[in-house]
Formats: C-alpha cells, sequence, structure tokens
C-alpha cells in the first residue's frame, strides 16, 4: 500500500513537467496533455521574435515627371513625411539638367514593428526636351546596389546581416493624359522592368472621368502586353494556384488609378485623408474615389515579403550570375583557355 502512494507520488513530478511545456506551446495550462504533439508550429513563433528584433527593410524608388505627386503619394502610403521633399526642400527645387538619384531613410515603428524604409526620388526624368536614354542613370544605379550586395557577400569575412540597399519596388507614374503611354513610358517600362519590380500608377486620377480613366487603365494593359514588359505581380512567379487566382485581380487592376494627399478633412463627422474642390471631398482611400488603397494593401500589407523575395531570388540573381559568368570569363581569357574550354566550365 506505501509502496504503491510513493510510486504515485513519485509520478507526479513528470505530470506537472508536461504540463508546464505544453503551457509554453499554446496549451491551457492545467488542461489535458496531448502526448501526440510535438510542438513544429512553435517556429512560427521564434520566427516572428527574432524578426521583430531584427526589423524589416524596404527601399522604394518614385520615378516619374515633376508635378505628377509622387512626394506626396509617398506621404499617404506611410501616413508621414517620408519623402525626400517633405524632410529637405527648403526653396522651391529647380529641375535638373540631368536625372538625378537622391535618398532618404527613415525608421518607422508601428505595434512593436520597426522598419528601414528608403525613399529614393529620381528628379529631372522625363523634364527635359530631348529624354532619350533618361533611364539609364535610373538603370546605373539599381545595378549599382546589386553590385554593392554581391561585394559584401562574397567577401570572406562577411557581415552576419548584410544591409540591403537594393531597391524593392519601383513606383512609375503616368501622366493621366487619358490617351496612350508615351514611347518614354515604354522605353522605361520595358528595359527596367527586366531589373526591378515595376508598379505602374496613373497619377492624379481624380483630373480623369470614370468612362476615362477605364478607357485609360484598359489602353495601358494592351500597350503593356503588346510591348512585352511585365509589371509587378508577374505572372511567370506566381507559386500555386491560390497565389496565381489573387495576383490575376490585381493585374486587370493595373496601372492604380491613384490620388494622394496628406491633408485631413471633416466628412459626415469623419477625419479622413482627402482632396478638396467645389464639388466635394475626394476621400484617397475611398475605393469608390480611387484606387489608393489596392496600391497601398500590395506593397504594404499582402506582398511587400513577396515584393521583397522577387528581388532577391529573381532580379539580384540573375545579376549575381551574370557577374560571376563575366568574372569566369575574364578569367579564362587571362589565362589562355580556349573559348570551347571556358563553355563546358560555365556550364
Amino acid at each position: 500500500m506505501n509502496q504503491q502512494a510513493s510510486v504515485g507520488n513519485a509520478m507526479m513530478p513528470d505530470t506537472v513537467v508536461s504540463s508546464g511545456v505544453g503551457g509554453m506551446y499554446g496549451e491551457k495550462a492545467g488542461g489535458p496533455v496531448d502526448f501526440s504533439y510535438v510542438g513544429i508550429d512553435a517556429i512560427l513563433e521564434q520566427m516572428r521574435r527574432k524578426a521583430m528584433k531584427q526589423g524589416f527593410e524596404l527601399n522604394i524608388m518614385v520615378v516619374g515627371q515633376s508635378g505628377l505627386g509622387k512626394s506626396t503619394l509617398m506621404n499617404t502610403l506611410f501616413k508621414s513625411k517620408v519623402s525626400r521633399k517633405s524632410v529637405l526642400a527648403t526653396a522651391q527645387e529647380k529641375i535638373p539638367k540631368t536625372v538625378e538619384i537622391k535618398s532618404i531613410s527613415h525608421d518607422i515603428e508601428e505595434k512593436g514593428v520597426r522598419m528601414k524604409l528608403t525613399v529614393i526620388d529620381t528628379p529631372g526624368f522625363g523634364d527635359q526636351i530631348n529624354n532619350e536614354n533618361c533611364w539609364q542613370p535610373i538603370m546605373k544605379f539599381i545595378n549599382d546596389q546589386y553590385e554593392a550586395y554581391l561585394q559584401e557577400e562574397i567577401n570572406i569575412n562577411r557581415k552576419k546581416r548584410i544591409p540591403d540597399s537594393r531597391v524593392h519596388c519601383c513606383i512609375y507614374f503616368i501622366p493621366p493624359t487619358g490617351h496612350c503611354l508615351r514611347p518614354l513610358d515604354v522605353e522605361f517600362m520595358r528595359r527596367l522592368s527586366k531589373v526591378v519590380n515595376i508598379v505602374p500608377v496613373i497619377a492624379k486620377a481624380d483630373t480623369l472621368t470614370l468612362e476615362e480613366r477605364d478607357f485609360f487603365k484598359k489602353k495601358i494593359r494592351e500597350e503593356l502586353q503588346a510591348n512585352g514588359i511585365d509589371v509587378y505581380p508577374q505572372k511567370e512567379f506566381d507559386e500555386d494556384a491560390e497565389d496565381r487566382m489573387i495576383n490575376e485581380k490585381i493585374r486587370e487592376m493595373i496601372p492604380f488609378a491613384v490620388v494622394g494627399s496628406d491633408q485631413e478633412y471633416q466628412v459626415n463627422g469623419r477625419r479622413l485623408l482627402g482632396r478638396k474642390t467645389k464639388w466635394g471631398t475626394i476621400e484617397v482611400e475611398n475605393i469608390a474615389h480611387c484606387e489608393f488603397a489596392y496600391l497601398r494593401d500590395l506593397l504594404i500589407r499582402t506582398h511587400m515579403q513577396n515584393i521583397k523575395d522577387i528581388t532577391s531570388s529573381i532580379h539580384y540573381e540573375m545579376y549575381r550570375v551574370r557577374r560571376l559568368n563575366e568574372n569566369n570569363t575574364a578569367v579564362a581569357h587571362t589565362n589562355g583557355l580556349p573559348e570551347h574550354h571556358l563553355t563546358a566550365h560555365e556550364m
């Protein structure tokens, strides 16, 4: 009898420990222990904690001619003064004679999640009488960021976490002409879509009627297809049927017809971002007025990680392979290897 009692007492600590360990992974304290539970799902919480400690990085480039509301849209997206003009401009900025690349970074925090946001501006793009090859400085900048990352990556003693200055997304602003894309728009997107995720938007869409807007969007989609321009989200990178279904809806909306504003107004007892006119207030976040909310959801709430993944695994990877092949070719020619041996080696 005493022996049975002592055995029972000896077993009790095991039960308590199991319950306590289970409680760490979401089981109710004091509840029944599920002995089939392994705890693999706890990896998600581990990843979340690590990501929260490290924070996130997002680098967005805005491209378009002056006066299309690039700075205002960026401020509207992040509901703070994040654009370069908002922070640095003190007087009326003159239009530069050539395309310049200027960037500014901010540390943003929301609900404990930290993000380093870099906004890259391209003053001077599309503002000259002759805009031939004005895409080249932008292409060079994007490739320079890939090169900087590659050099850090191939260092013998590389950093534990390589600073990521690669351009994750390029928002391209199309003037609201209501007719068709300009040759400059086609040339830029055709060349740059091969090296960066491009999201085209119709700027200041409130200057178009709903009929004009729908016609213009349809015309742009036709021209993109006719010129073989693959904007984000690219069809070839859909991972599965669910992805394809979600992204197809987005592709049918592109380009997003957007209105930006960092001014708040009182409408029907509510304070909201909008543009006040004589006939009413255009509500920026109202999908009946414009498609800003869809753009924000794509860039921030639903596809941010995917945009970064495609930058890393597709665009950067293509640059990396090309550069390493160039290096191999240079070394082979220096060593006097014949061309056929070089080709076999690369394969």
